[in-house]
């Protein structure tokens, strides 16, 4: 039964049934109109409207929940969708929501496959281009001091150039940990938890964090794509609390479960608390639907933010070798 049938056959139930009263009930009404009469008939009426409402709000319940997932649907969160019961047009209304969620959810999926994908093949590119480019010439150019220096007849001059030789050095390590975070060629030799390890490493030296770690000895096979995204979902969680958190404290965890892995990393910094999710947060969610994976934010103020990814396992990843590289997993502290 269409909407419009509905709400007229809901009409139509009402208005009889005091059509119905009026006609067999015996009620007269006189003019002037006496107050016995008007108190029955102002009884009447409100009835009449309370019945229709009641019946009206049952009536567009479901439109009513529907607009509600309208507005507050989310596409990196899949799944919501409302249950659809009976046939008619409102049936049919939700039904063709549904369908188009299911539309929009895989496009969104696919896209975002795309974009990073060109996003990744990009850092490969600027990372190898700093790696032998960039890092190759300042390697020349620490050279050049250092020749410099060790012909340089002045005390002070030699300081100097060695000065600057100190200052090529360290730029140039920089450059290096850009393009190792750009390019994580450690999770591609040595497997994830090396290269889970190698960042907390790598962020509590360079941040001043304390960094715990807890990684299971057993992990599941995993391909290369399921790596890269546990890999890239620690390094934004692990980058967020060292910029946004003012937390002192940061622990990164990767067990394994019945049907996968999950990492999570814990920090005890204020939250993110009301605020709106950022790109980096969404990045994390876009990530984590490519692979099939859920990812779960917990926070408030006050008491921190963990970030948990659960990751399913994958029966043929030619990324099997994973925890065979790796050896045996690994439980310690970086500060």
């Amino acid at each position: 039964m269409s909407l419009f049938w509905r709400i007229f056959g809901l009409n139509a139930v009402v208005l009889g049934t005091a059509t119905a009263l009026l006609l067999w009930a015996p009620v007269t009404v006189s003019v002037p109109v006496l107050l016995t009469e008007a108190v029955v008939l102002v009884g009447g009426l409100v009835v009449m409207l309370v019945a229709n409402a009641a019946l009206l709000r049952v009536g567009l319940a479901p439109l009513d929940r529907l607009a509600r997932l309208m507005t507050t649907v989310d596409l990196l969160r899949p799944g919501q969708r409302l249950p659809v019961t009976g046939r008619g047009g409102v049936a049919e209304l939700i039904r063709a929501f549904n369908d188009m969620l299911d539309r929009l959810e895989a496009e969104r999926a696919t896209s975002s496959a795309r974009v990073l994908s060109a996003q990744e093949a990009e850092r490969r590119r600027i990372a190898q281009e700093l790696h032998d480019e960039v890092g190759q010439s300042m390697t020349a150019v620490l050279l050049e001091l250092k020749r410099a220096a060790d012909r340089a007849p002045d005390r002070e001059l030699r300081a100097e150039l060695q000065h600057a030789q100190e200052i090529t050095r360290e730029s140039l390590d920089e450059v290096r940990r850009l393009a190792r975070r750009l390019r994580p060629g450690v999770l591609e030799d040595l497997g994830l938890v090396s290269a889970l390890t190698a960042l907390a490493g790598d962020f509590a030296t360079h941040t001043g964090l304390t960094v715990r770690r807890r990684f299971d000895t057993d992990l599941p096979p995993l391909d290369r794509e399921r790596e890269l995204v546990l890999y890239r979902v620690a390094q934004e969680s692990l980058t967020n609390a060292a910029r946004h958190a003012d937390a002192a404290h940061v622990e990164v965890g990767l067990r394994r479960t019945a049907d996968g892995v999950v990492l999570s990393v814990s920090d005890d910094g204020r939250g993110i608390g009301l605020a709106a999710e950022g790109a980096g947060i969404r990045g994390m969610r876009e990530r984590a639907l490519l692979v099939g994976a859920t990812l779960d934010i917990d926070t408030s103020p006050g008491d921190g933010t963990r970030v948990r990814l659960s990751v399913p396992a994958t029966g043929d990843g030619h990324g099997g070798d994973g925890p065979a590289r790796d050896g045996a997993g690994t439980t310690g502290v970086a500060a």
